[in-house]
């Protein structure tokens, strides 16, 4: 068993500061279809299959689907500081500790479903109305002491929706093994 391709199912990001417009489109296309995929994946789900883990020691699949609303919550707030301060820092969360929250552990995903549907709606027309301009538009992250645009910063969270996207497949297709 490969831990790090169950780690990483689609690959570690790879930054790209200054994208083309055809990549941009793809990637705010992928953030944009996130939500239903998401949904059409555990649509009938059971509760069980929700406990699933999709790695030794990684989350269950419920876990990943409430981190992805507390995630892009964060994101869109990111994307509006850099759109309308002079790069602002970010603030971090502990991302690993609101996955075990009581919010997170519940099986009742659907508020978690029902809120990256809205936000990604809102987001997305926040990204397609984006000038050049506001594409390199940039805030700073204090663990990482860099500066992200908004335009890598796209592309990161179009991986982002991939990436655990893969992550619930995986959790529902692993029987339970990791558990």
């Amino acid at each position: 068993m490969d831990i790090e391709k169950l780690k990483f199912p689609i690959g570690e990001y790879i930054p790209d500061k200054k994208p083309s417009k055809v990549l941009l489109q793809q990637w705010i296309e992928d953030i944009e279809r996130f939500p239903e995929r998401v949904e059409q994946l555990v649509k009938h789900i059971s509760s069980e299959k929700l406990s699933w883990k999709y790695r030794p020691n990684g989350w269950m699949v419920k876990q990943v689907i409430h981190h992805c609303a507390d995630s892009h919550m964060n994101s869109i707030i990111r994307f509006k500081l850099a759109m309308t301060e002079d790069s602002p820092t970010i603030r971090p969360y502990y991302e690993d500790r609101w996955a075990k929250l009581d919010d997170s552990l519940t099986d009742e995903i659907e508020e978690s479903l029902m809120l990256l549907k809205g936000l990604h709606s809102k987001w997305v027309r926040l990204l397609k109305s984006l000038t050049e301009e506001q594409l390199e538009m940039e805030f700073i992250h204090p663990e990482h002491e860099l500066k992200f645009n908004i335009a890598e910063n796209i592309g990161n969270y179009a991986w982002h929706c991939n990436h655990h996207l893969a992550h619930i497949k995986n959790g529902i297709n692993s029987m339970g093994k990791f558990n």
